[in-house]
């Protein structure tokens, strides 16, 4: 019989590692996605698109992932997802050097497919831990992303520097770097994450047992999707990840319309990244005591503050405030709906629902950022984070009709177990 305790601190290291190296080369390369489409693509309408095929490719994954890590087993999958990564990022760096658009589009699909298998795996970390520190597992291997907030943007201008000055395009350079970042993760991911998650997570369910709505064995997807608190914590994640991507893509090429430098558009970027990441240990405890609808209304009222500052003024200082304030909403969003979600799955349902809510995710946000880029060329920056701002009332609502019609459902883990 495996002891969880054993080795949950060290799965989460291992996961929160991979993360952070990951994470690293995608905000890197993220940082120039929007100006290479409009580039590569021939205007400003195309800005938006490689970012869109970077998200469809991981919705796509995501629910395919989602079935594959229980016959691989998430080492299997995670390995195999940051394999596919390292390979997007090679042919990402050979079409910038030939101006080759369709190419970078290939190699966006396949990175998306990487990120996508990352992303599912905080869902692993939290399910080698009891209910009542889910959260904070969780929020640790999204902290895995402030490596990436920090480091990830200050790539840019050396590895373009590196690039160009031995004859390749400046912007390629931050793709070599990402090819190198994904192959060193799957090796730790690989070598590392040993016992497999799934197997800890089984024992976990047994000294656990499921809340009462789980009560009746695994269940139809159909099913799991008729609950309120997976409904909740769906659309919580759903709607702040459009309104992120939505705002953080079109920033760039808004600073750059201002005659921004690249160096500031980076400052901005590392600013908004740092929100999403940097205080992902403060949220996952907040999770655990606050509980999970109170966090993901204040994460919900940070991305409706944010969208609305965010064009008032084309300052440098003020876009990085309001990016900051964009990411760390979303975070609260994110990490909270993510334990919420994990709350109400048996051990049996876990993979395939929750693949299948990071195919909302990437679908729902690949569609805003195709269409913010319409919005964004047509009518203007302004225009395009109201539209943000009305979809981050929604979990507003969600969460308060929820809060009203089910008062004790949403109460901490603590809190539960007392009464």
């Amino acid at each position: 019989m495996i002891d969880p305790s054993r080795f949950a601190r060290k799965i989460t290291l291992t996961l929160f590692s991979a993360q952070s190296l990951a994470s690293c080369g995608l905000i890197a390369a993220a940082t120039l996605n929007s100006i290479l489409g409009a580039r590569l693509g021939g205007g400003a309408a195309w800005a938006g698109v490689p970012t869109a095929v970077y998200l469809l490719g991981g919705a796509g994954a995501s629910l395919l992932w989602g079935y594959l890590m229980d016959s691989l087993g998430r080492r299997g999958g995670l390995a195999l997802g940051l394999a596919l990564g390292a390979v997007g990022a090679g042919l990402a760096f050979w079409s910038i050097n030939s101006d080759q658009f369709y190419i970078f589009l290939v190699a966006m699909l396949l990175m998306g497919v990487a990120n996508a298998t990352m992303q599912l795996g905080r869902f692993a970390a939290a399910e080698v831990h009891p209910p009542q520190q889910r959260g904070r597992a969780i929020s640790y291997v999204v902290l895995g992303g402030t490596l990436g907030a920090i480091f990830g943007p200050l790539l840019v201008g050396p590895a373009g520097q590196a690039a160009q000055s031995r004859g390749m395009d400046e912007f390629s350079g931050a793709y070599l770097v990402t090819l190198i970042l994904f192959v060193v993760a799957a090796l730790v991911v690989f070598a590392a994450l040993r016992p497999d998650p799934k197997e800890i997570g089984a024992e976990v369910a047994r000294l656990y047992p499921a809340n009462n709505e789980l009560s009746g064995g695994d269940q139809p997807l159909k099913q799991i999707l008729r609950r309120p608190a997976v409904q909740v914590a769906m659309l919580s994640m759903v709607a702040s990840q459009v309104v992120m991507v939505a705002v953080m893509v079109l920033t760039a090429l808004h600073m750059r319309d201002h005659q921004h430098a690249l160096s500031d558009v980076s400052l901005v970027i590392s600013a908004h990244t740092i929100g999403m990441f940097a205080f992902s240990a403060v949220s996952g405890r907040l999770v655990d005591r606050w509980g999970r609808a109170r966090v993901i209304l204040s994460g919900a009222a940070g991305l409706l503050l944010a969208c609305l500052a965010a064009p008032l003024s084309n300052m440098t200082i003020a876009l990085a405030f309001s990016l900051f304030l964009l990411g760390l909403g979303w975070n609260f969003c994110y990490v909270g709906g993510s334990t919420l979600l994990s709350d109400h799955l048996s051990a049996g349902e876990r993979s395939r629902t929750q693949g299948f809510n990071d195919l909302l995710i990437g679908l729902a946000s690949a569609l805003g950022s195709l269409v913010s880029g319409i919005i964004f060329a047509r009518y203007g920056f302004a225009v395009m984070t109201i539209a943000g701002a009305v979809i981050a009332t929604l979990p507003i609502l969600a969460v308060w009709t929820w809060m009203r019609t089910q008062p004790q459902a949403h109460q901490p883990q603590a809190a539960q177990k007392s009464s």
